[in-house]
């Protein structure tokens, strides 16, 4: 099956369950998903340059330190709980 007669059938599937009332309000979800999904993956191309440009300066910590520091922070927020 080509990916076009998949569409189709999604469409189809889509109208019958009555969630759109037309094939236009699919394609528009459609679209609107793919912007969605366009403008995180360039959000975490941002971040992910920023990330390098920090790495390269040196600006990085140990993953145990890391983990170290979450969970002295978890503890202190459950003992606050308390």
């Amino acid at each position: 099956m080509c990916n076009q007669q998949k569409t189709a059938i999604a469409h189809k599937a889509q109208l019958a369950t009555g969630r759109f009332a037309s094939a236009e309000d699919v394609i528009n979800e459609a679209f609107n998903l793919l912007q969605e999904r366009e403008r995180r993956i360039g959000e975490l191309r941002q971040k992910i340059a920023v990330g390098l440009v920090q790495i390269e300066r040196g600006e990085v910590l140990d993953g145990e330190v890391v983990m170290a520091r979450l969970e002295e922070k978890i503890q202190t927020a459950r003992e606050s709980q308390m």
